[in-house]
């Protein structure tokens, strides 16, 4: 496994070892030994959630302001452009945010940590989302952060107007969202 470092410290690109032949491919897409070695980190993973969404769709971006959760990201089909944006108002990083494309193809993973918005865009035909969590998902404790705020600033990839939730199509700017200390 490798860690790729990110320009905010928290967040790290996981990318586990792949190994491939004539037959396919094998990979562990977790180990809680090796993450924790890797990454000083020992998250404590209560579940485990699975999505699958058509192009254009956009989830996000989401978090839940009691019981926060860290959350393990990855593709097992298709591709997103996933971001995750800094709501603690303590860090250095609030309100920024960072951006990857995780695909099926490149195995690659996100680690968020609690205390941010997470979302993603489908680019690809479809996507299936796979993604542990640090705590249970609580929907009276979720929020909504508006994908288009531009005091984010997210260079979403130009696709049209997005598929989203009528939660979503409500979201806070980050000027009126709830956020953590």
């Amino acid at each position: 496994m490798k860690v790729i470092p990110t320009t905010i410290p928290d967040v790290l690109i996981i990318e586990p070892t792949v190994f491939g032949d004539a037959r396919g491919f094998f990979y562990e897409s977790y180990n809680a030994r090796q993450f924790q070695a890797l990454t000083g980190i020992a998250p404590q993973f209560v579940q485990d959630n699975h999505s699958r969404s058509a192009r254009g769709v956009l989830r996000g971006l989401h978090y839940q302001i009691r019981q926060p959760q860290g959350k393990l990201v990855r593709v097992t089909s298709g591709e997103v452009f996933d971001v995750c944006v800094d709501l603690r108002r303590s860090s250095p990083f609030f309100g920024q945010s960072v951006a990857v494309t995780l695909s099926a193809e490149n195995n690659r993973q996100m680690w968020i940590p609690p205390g941010f918005a997470h979302g993603f865009l489908v680019t690809s035909e479809y996507a299936e989302f796979l993604y542990k969590t640090t705590d249970y998902y609580a929907p009276e404790h979720e929020r909504s952060l508006q994908w288009n705020d531009p005091a984010l600033n997210i260079a979403w990839p130009e696709q049209g107007e997005p598929l989203l939730s009528a939660k979503d199509k409500s979201a806070a700017s980050l000027s009126q969202a709830e956020t953590f200390e």
